[in-house]
């Protein structure tokens, strides 16, 4: 039914009559296509019957007062100039086009073309796409009412206050969800940071943002990497896996997994770990790390093992648990319960060792809760191997030079016991006392100086390596050089009380002093053998996420869709004659001014 709202002139007659026999038609046809909806009109300013196109599109176009209004199955469109293919169910819409979908989608364009039959959209020129949440701008988008989808595959970009702007080759947008993809050249720029990815998942009612394929995140002091990843733009904290790491400034944390929290400066790893010390030179394995950067600390347990890297020959140094803390020109590296120590020429094991890198000052510190009777205190009681020489105490401190990493000291305190074999015999040569301070070269021991109550036992052999004597004997003070890891020569100082024995005349209950304990068979002889007493390693089962399809972000049955609609021949088709200043022509004098039009299918 065609209502008019004022009666038209005598003058108008014609034309108007024209016009109703044409809506007439538009109403039957509607009625024998009761299955399909049709495109209505239900505004326009002007009409023109001779601005015609060749595939018998009706040309309408808006007054000074609003735009032309078109309606189809909850899609309000609005425009200045449109082309309606009545028979096809099929509109162009041209210039400042608007089109709403209730309020979760708003779209401006140039032009938008829309198929009533397929309910497909094509829109061109500054296309503006406006939901709850995000700003979607490309140049062409298709949408998909049946769907309810759109997708751009010429460059697009969605803002987003909180998480910042996206841009992309390929992307869509999928309504129901509120979830947009995106592939191919996919940056998110934010205030804190920019991401790159080759595909990217965004959830913008939530801000999360899915990975896949390879990712950076760079901010002002870190760089994440991972090839799948979760991110939460809100919170600015995420989840990466496969290949992942964090790059700080002087610091770089690989694992199977990662956790990284932005606002806390904190991140986790789990299986697999690796920390590398850019600066210091030192790398922490494990399969569990906590990293705090704002105290420059870095924990890590589960078989961790800290390795000081040389030239020639690596520091390695095994614990439960190892802490890594402070900046980059004073590391302290703190390693504790069961610790195990190995180098090639120097090997030790302690309850808890202390290192630090400034100094070079480590630190290998006996259990302190356990009695002195107790067998585990005395099993832990810290102990290090060099060159032979057994070296135990409840305390030993060592000393290396800040740039080759060579030994160059050592300190036992309190029951200082120093214990080597006799090169030849079944012996043991055994010098203890309050205190040991070794003097080292090249990480080899050279001389020793043992302070208060000190004792010795020494097997002297001439030239020939045949033995002449054993002495033994105490004093006040204790000073012995070595050479090539034999002893050269012994000075006794103050109080001295001793007696050398003919091998045959020396008694069996004095060979070893109280305290004796000769424990080769725990000291380490390779890396592998610092995990040997360790428990089953039992990790937890990393989960990935997922990939995608990318293929399936461009919906080509759209595509195909739309290129097999009901054709408009490209040399007619009213998107070619788009005005290219964006202002509707002025009708010529011949066309009919009407009124406010309304056709509505009865």
């Amino acid at each position: 039914m065609i209502i008019f709202e004022k009666k038209l002139n005598p003058l108008k007659s014609i034309l108007s009559l024209l016009f109703s026999l044409f809506s007439l038609f538009l109403a039957i046809t509607s009625f024998a296509q009761e299955a399909e909806k049709q495109i209505i009109i239900e505004y326009s300013g002007f009409l023109s019957s001779k601005e015609k196109t060749h595939d018998g599109g009706i040309v309408f176009l808006r007054d000074k007062k609003k735009q032309i209004h078109i309606v189809h199955d909850g899609i309000d469109m609005y425009c200045d100039k449109a082309i309606l293919y009545k028979d096809q169910n099929f509109i162009e819409a041209f210039n400042n086009v608007k089109m709403n979908q209730g309020d979760s989608i708003h779209m401006n364009s140039k032009y938008i073309e829309y198929n009533g039959k397929t309910q497909l959209a094509v829109a061109k020129g500054k296309v503006i796409l406006r939901e709850p949440q995000s700003v979607l701008t490309t140049d062409t988008l298709y949408f998909d009412k049946l769907k309810q989808q759109a997708f751009y595959k010429c460059g697009g970009k969605v803002e987003r206050d909180t998480s910042g702007v996206i841009t992309s080759t390929i992307g869509k947008y999928l309504v129901e969800q509120s979830k947009y993809q995106f592939i191919n050249k996919v940056k998110l720029v934010n205030p804190n940071y920019t991401l790159k990815t080759k595909q990217l998942d965004f959830y913008s009612e939530n801000g999360h943002a899915y990975l896949f394929g390879p990712s950076t995140i760079e901010g002002d002091s870190n760089t994440i990497y991972c090839e799948r990843g979760f991110y939460d733009t809100n919170k600015d904290l995420g989840y990466f896996v496969k290949n992942s790491k964090i790059n700080y400034e002087n610091r770089v944390v690989e694992g199977d997994s990662l956790f990284f929290d932005r606002p806390r400066n904190f991140a986790s790893a789990t299986n697999n770990i690796k920390v590398t010390d850019t600066i210091n030179k030192s790398i922490i394995r494990g399969h569990y790390a906590e990293v705090f950067k704002d105290k420059d600390s870095v924990f890590i347990t589960k078989r961790a093992i800290a390795i000081t890297v040389q030239e020639n020959d690596s520091l390695y140094i095994h614990s439960d648990t190892l802490m890594v803390t402070g900046p980059a020109d004073h590391r302290i590296t703190k390693a504790f319960y069961n610790v195990k120590i190995f180098k090639s020429d120097l090997s030790g094991k302690s309850d808890s060792v202390h290192i630090d890198q400034n100094s070079g000052l480590t630190k290998m510190i006996n259990l302190g809760r356990l009695q002195s009777s107790d067998a585990f205190k005395r099993k832990k009681k810290p102990i290090l191997w060099n060159l032979g020489n057994q070296m135990t105490g409840d305390t030993i401190h060592f000393i290396s030079e800040k740039e080759t990493k060579f030994l160059d000291s050592l300190i036992v305190f309190n029951n200082a016991f120093l214990i080597s074999k006799d090169t030849l015999g079944d012996g043991f040569n055994q010098i203890k006392g309050q205190k040991l301070i070794g003097l080292l070269e090249e990480n080899e021991l050279k001389n020793v100086h043992i302070i208060k109550n000190a004792e010795v036992i020494y097997y002297f052999r001439n030239s020939d390596n045949l033995l002449e004597g054993i002495n033994k004997s105490k004093s006040g003070k204790i000073e012995i050089e070595i050479l090539d890891n034999t002893i050269e020569d012994i000075k006794l100082i103050n109080d001295i009380d001793g007696v050398i024995y003919p091998e045959n005349e020396f008694p069996k209950n004095a060979k070893k002093f109280k305290g004796f304990s000769w424990r080769e068979d725990e000291q380490p002889q390779s890396v592998s053998d610092l995990f040997k007493d360790d428990p089953p390693l039992n990790l937890p089962k990393i989960k990935g996420l997922d990939k995608p399809d990318p293929f399936d972000i461009i919906d080509y049955e759209v595509l195909n869709r739309i290129n097999k609609k009901v054709n408009l021949r490209t040399d007619t088709k009213i998107s070619n004659q788009q005005p290219t200043n964006g202002k509707v022509k002025p009708l010529k004098k011949r066309n009919i001014r009407s009124n406010v039009l309304k056709a509505k299918n009865q």
